[in-house]
C-alpha cells in the first residue's frame, strides 16, 4: 500500500499531511509537489511575448522552478515525519497540464491505495469559477481520494 499526499505548501496541506499522520495507519508514503517551468506558466498570458524568458536549460541542469518544488516536497516530508509517519518519500513532478492530472498520474503510476488532499474550503460559485485540485482528483482518480477540509479554528493550536 502506498499513500500519495499532494503537499503544496499551504495550510490545507499542511492538514492532510498532519490528518493521515493522526488517522491512518503507517505506511508508505509519498509527498508530491507538482512544478512547470515559469516560462509554461506564463505563455498564455499577453505579455508573455513581451518579456524575455529563458526556455532552455543546459543539459544536467535543473529549472529553478523544480529545485523549488524538491524543497517544498521536502518540507511535507518533513512535517509528515514530525507528525509520526516513517517510510516517506519526497516526489516534485513537473506538470504537463493542470495539476489534478499530474495527481491523478502519479498515483496510476504508483498504484496509490489512497490519494489525499487538502481542500482549500471553497464553496458556491467560488468553487465553480476557481476550480479545485481535489474535486478533480476526487473524479478522474480511479482508486479512494481523501480530500482534507480546513481545521477549525478552535482545533488548531
Amino acid at each position: 500500500m502506498t499513500v500519495l499526499i499532494a503537499y503544496d505548501g499551504s495550510d490545507d496541506a499542511r492538514a492532510a499531511v498532519e490528518y493521515v499522520a493522526r488517522h491512518l495507519r503507517d505506511e508508505p508514503t509519498v509527498i508530491m509537489t507538482v512544478w512547470e517551468p515559469l516560462f509554461t506558466q506564463i505563455s498564455w498570458a499577453p505579455l508573455a511575448a513581451a518579456v524575455p524568458v529563458a526556455g532552455r536549460i543546459d543539459e544536467g541542469e535543473q529549472y529553478e522552478e523544480e529545485k523549488q518544488a524538491e524543497r517544498l516536497a521536502q518540507q511535507g516530508a518533513d512535517i509528515a515525519a514530525e507528525a509520526g509517519l516513517t517510510g516517506v518519500a519526497v516526489r516534485a513532478e513537473r506538470g504537463g497540464g493542470p495539476v489534478w492530472a499530474a495527481i491523478v498520474d502519479v498515483a496510476e503510476e504508483l498504484d496509490a491505495s489512497l490519494v489525499v488532499t487538502g481542500s482549500r474550503g471553497l464553496a458556491g460559485a467560488r468553487s465553480v469559477i476557481l476550480g479545485s485540485v481535489s474535486t478533480r482528483v476526487l473524479h478522474h482518480a480511479h482508486r479512494p481520494v481523501l480530500v482534507v477540509p480546513p481545521p477549525k479554528e478552535d482545533d488548531e493550536g
